[in-house]
């Protein structure tokens, strides 16, 4: 991935933020100062910038304020009182996020009021959805912008992207998320579709968007390290929805999983407003509902109901879960009043994304048929929700006489809780076990490998290996050809967090050097 480069935006009069956040005017400023940009992190701070004292989870901005000082900021903004040391240009705000929308909306001239910005929220399936419907965009002849977790990119009709810009969150901080915005309308884009987490809602990152549409997934047990309970974690999400009411924006719209266990309580977020709800999934409530599925091969053919009627669909992806993204990927594009005709042939042509139920073959552009090794799928699952859903994706893909075997760890410095639920499920729907390493970050593996198996019931055909590269060779060197090898947890990251350091690893890389190395040795198994 590429490193944003840096983008500028016209010069600005400080003025209208001081009388914005009531800045006493004994502030030693003069009201024809121009602010030159926005920075959060000194390290990128410039002459003329408004610094924003963030107090975040490994730095306190607080603690830069004499080094951005020296280098020039023309305001220094914070929620604490002024420290002891020169310091003229300094304002205390109630809320430094909500300081810092403020000022991002104001200096980059709201870009959210001049695009069409879809938001996707949940804890499994934006990453596909908003690629599904980038791809529908792109192919009713929008130039569309994509912000996720695999970062930011923006193609025009026929020229879809690859590369993406590394923006380190899977929603921007708020200065850069209006900053690429910012670039994205001088470059023509009309439309972006975007990941929104449950963070990025809580610390307002995406605070003051204009909205045109939210998308909610679903809602399963993810992130409790950092939002504690279940429903703070829903009023985080909630958080997009109610934004919606805000929007300035013609035509709003909000589509839900009728299905999802919290459908219910966001629908009556949406109560009594203008915003237009659509919703979709199995169930016979939904506006559009799959009422008949069939597997074929790496395949799936679908018919669905829509209020217009019934229409069938030819899908290169499987798994449950990801025909829950492709209905939501549909719902929006009907939404933003796609034609159905594009539509279907954007979705026939959707293969997927990368780590994400990833087939990884050998050979050029994986020529090779794979018959001579046991298929071996990489997925980003790193939830309870979303392993399951992965393994009974890959359980529907193992043929006659095949065992599913799965490698997956958990990630320290994360929601323990989750590690035995994820134990659990793995040995319920998998035949054999690889337990390794995720991102240990500044965990110890063992323990977050103890943690895991605490959820086991048995320890029958359950291998150990705390070295993630080891376990993933072992388990390609003891499948016998017929078997399905899931590899979970890291999906596209071409890297792994191991105390203070940043690791080069990428599982399909890996894959593929385990199954040369399985094929130079002549081995058959089976």
């Amino acid at each position: 991935m590429n490193t944003v480069e840096p983008m500028t935006s016209a010069e600005k009069p400080i003025l209208p933020l001081l009388e914005l956040w009531d800045a006493p005017r004994a502030i030693d400023r003069d009201p024809n100062t121009r602010v030159t940009g926005l920075a959060y992190d000194s390290r990128s701070m410039k002459p003329g910038n408004i610094f924003f004292c963030i107090e975040g989870e490994h730095f306190d901005g607080n603690n830069f304020v004499a080094d951005v000082v020296e280098k020039g900021a023309s305001l220094v903004v914070s929620q604490k009182e002024k420290p002891a040391i020169p310091c003229d240009n300094y304002v205390v705000v109630d809320d430094i996020r909500l300081a810092m929308a403020q000022a991002a909306r104001y200096f980059y001239d709201d870009p959210t009021s001049k695009l069409r910005v879809i938001g996707v929220t949940g804890t499994n399936g934006k990453t596909s959805t908003t690629h599904i419907v980038e791809r529908i965009l792109l192919a009713a002849g929008y130039k569309t912008g994509l912000i996720g977790t695999m970062g930011a990119r923006w193609s025009k009709p026929g020229d879809l992207k690859k590369d993406m810009l590394d923006l380190h969150h899977t929603t921007p901080q708020c200065i850069d998320f209006y900053e690429v915005l910012d670039t994205m309308v001088k470059a023509g884009v009309s439309h972006v579709v975007m990941e929104v987490s449950s963070h990025a809602l809580y610390q307002k990152r995406v605070g003051l968007a204009n909205f045109a549409g939210g998308c909610l997934t679903n809602i399963t047990q993810d992130h409790l390290d950092f939002h504690k309970t279940m429903e703070n974690y829903k009023e985080a999400k909630a958080i997009l929805f109610s934004s919606l009411k805000e929007s300035c924006h013609q035509r709003v719209y909000a589509v839900l999983n009728a299905d999802d266990e919290a459908y219910c309580e966001f629908k009556a977020i949406l109560k009594d407003s203008a915003i237009k709800l659509y919703s979709y999934g199995f169930s016979e409530e939904a506006d559009y509902r799959i009422i008949k599925e069939t597997t074929r091969g790496l395949g799936t053919d679908i018919r669905v109901a829509l209020p217009e009627g019934e229409e069938d669909f030819n899908l290169k992806i499987l798994g449950r879960f990801n025909l829950y993204n492709a209905l939501a990927g549909l719902t929006i594009a009907c939404a933003e009043q796609i034609d159905l005709k594009t539509i279907k042939e954007a979705l026939s042509e959707f293969t997927g994304v990368d780590g994400r139920f990833e087939v990884v073959r050998l050979g050029e552009n994986g020529s090779k048929s794979g018959s001579e090794y046991p298929l071996c799928i990489v997925d980003y699952a790193h939830t309870p929700d979303g392993l399951e859903n992965v393994l009974k994706a890959a359980r529907e893909v193992v043929p006659e006489g095949g065992k599913l075997v799965v490698v997956f760890g958990c990630g320290g410095d994360r929601d323990t809780s989750k590690r035995p639920q994820m134990g659990a499920i793995a040995e319920r729907l998998a035949d054999r076990l690889y337990v390794t390493s995720d991102n240990p970050r500044s965990e110890e593996p063992k323990q977050i490998i103890a943690d895991i198996l605490a959820g086991l019931s048995r320890m029958q055909n359950v291998q150990v290996e705390e070295d993630r590269e080891k376990s993933i060779e072992q388990a390609i060197q003891e499948a016998a050809v017929e078997d399905v090898i899931v590899i979970a947890g890291k999906g596209h990251e071409t890297y792994q967090l191991i105390k203070d350091k940043v690791l080069d690893f990428d599982d399909r890389q890996k894959v593929r050097q385990g199954l040369t190395k399985r094929l130079s040795q002549g081995q058959v198994i089976g």
